[in-house]
């Protein structure tokens, strides 16, 4: 059988197997290899929906406690500048997953990022194989071996467009499993080249782990307490422990807060040119970008921000993310207790006012699609709700809203359409 058809061939025999029309053991005469065989089996037992993603992700909270416990974390700068500084801009992504499969960071092509949103594989979701099915990181991980699955090879139809390559990594010292690294692409990320290049970091992570248990590790009160304070109507502030773990706290310019902001929600990383762009489209000029950039280093700390791009090299926490992953969870409640404010409020950045619309509209919709009333007077208590006429109509005409719930909707409701005219 040529390679062009054999994927074609999967996918028909992957589509016979569920459907029941063909047992494992009729598998072993076809170009299916067994370790996929073995693992559609338990998937199927497991009883994994072969068409829907992963479950939902973790609420924002867990997430953050994950990622700065998880004893992966430090060697975080390792594998960006091994794996995630070629992914951009080739379609890649680059995921490190906990033992029991949750994502813990995905990074990579932009554009591959937006796509893998549409199979819930970001950070937070759980893609062990008990949960996603047949899938590189979730079944090296069962198996506690590297793995590569190419396209209909995945138990479930959402991943048959994509492959990957994952192995596992353990502890230096104890041999226990920590977690995996996976890449995650079209057919050229299931070669052997790129298990090559992915067990070759393994092994530089693993190193690395047990050097850092001779020496200690760099900077741990950076890497662990940074957070950044970008909504509401509060100076932007930048969080983070000194060298013996006391709190320290610095107020930011409205214009190293933007550069902040951009750089979490790019952590590809951003030439000086693009960042000039998005922080100002007509006026700013990259010596300009450059100089600001080189006062904010001074300003939270000159192992955060690389350059050629600029990039975060630790992550970064926020109130603003916050937001975001408890929305991603489904989280609605965690959502509207992070959320403060409107992002970075005096800012004219033509992104930040996108980033702004973005998160107060998201919210916006996921109240009001919603049917909790109290979520819904949340929502309208705060300066984004005020003015909101579709949001007091919602609460007019909510069927648990009690009478004097719908005369203080009909009184803002009289009060915006007088405003307008």
């Amino acid at each position: 059988m040529s390679p062009r058809a054999l994927p074609a061939k999967v996918r028909a025999i992957h589509d016979l197997f569920i459907a029941g029309r063909v047992d494992a053991e009729s598998l072993d005469t076809t170009p299916v290899r067994r370790v996929i065989v073995e693992s559609w089996q338990r998937s199927l037992a497991t009883g994994v929906d072969p068409d829907m993603g992963a479950r939902a992700a973790a609420a924002a909270a867990s997430l953050t406690e994950l990622r700065n416990t998880h004893p992966l974390a430090p060697t975080l700068p390792l594998i960006r500048r091994l794996l995630v500084d070629d992914a951009v801009g080739a379609g890649v992504l680059v995921a490190i997953t906990a033992a029991d499969g949750t994502l813990l960071w995905v990074e990579g092509d932009h554009g591959a990022r937006r796509k893998a949103e549409g199979m819930n594989f970001v950070p937070g979701s759980d893609w062990s194989e008990r949960a996603a099915g047949t899938n590189a990181p979730g079944t090296a991980l069962a198996l506690d071996r590297e793995l590569q699955i190419l396209g209909s090879e995945h138990f479930s139809r959402t991943v048959h467009s994509w492959s990957c390559t994952a192995v596992p990594v353990h502890d230096p010292a104890t041999g226990v499993l920590l977690g995996a690294i996976d890449l995650t692409g079209g057919s050229t990320v299931a070669t052997p080249q790129t298990l090559a290049l992915v067990r070759a970091t393994a092994v530089a992570v693993e190193n690395q782990l047990a050097l850092l248990r001779l020496t200690g590790p760099a900077e741990p009160a950076e890497t662990e307490t940074a957070r950044l304070t970008v909504l509401g109507a509060d100076r932007p502030r930048w969080r983070m422990a000194d060298a013996e773990g006391r709190p320290q706290s610095s107020v930011l310019t409205g214009r190293h807060a933007d550069i902040l902001v951009l750089l979490i929600r790019h952590p590809e990383g951003l030439s000086a040119d693009h960042l000039a762009m998005l922080l100002d489209d007509k006026d700013l000029d990259v010596v300009t970008v450059r100089a600001e950039v080189s006062r904010l280093r001074r300003v939270i700390g000159s192992s955060y921000i690389e350059s050629r791009p600029y990039r975060l090299l630790a992550p970064v926490a926020s109130d603003m993310g916050d937001v975001y992953d408890a929305l991603q969870a489904g989280n609605v409640s965690a959502a509207l207790d992070a959320y403060s404010g409107a992002l970075l409020p005096q800012s004219v950045s033509p992104a930040i006012a996108r980033l702004r619309t973005e998160l107060s509209a998201g919210l916006r919709e996921a109240v009001l699609t919603g049917s909790d009333l109290g979520l819904l007077r949340r929502w309208l208590a705060l300066p984004d709700g005020r003015d909101d006429r579709q949001g007091w109509r919602v609460l007019h005409d909510h069927a648990d809203a009690d009478p004097l719930a719908r005369a203080q909707a009909r009184g803002h409701l009289a009060g915006i359409d007088s405003e307008l005219g």
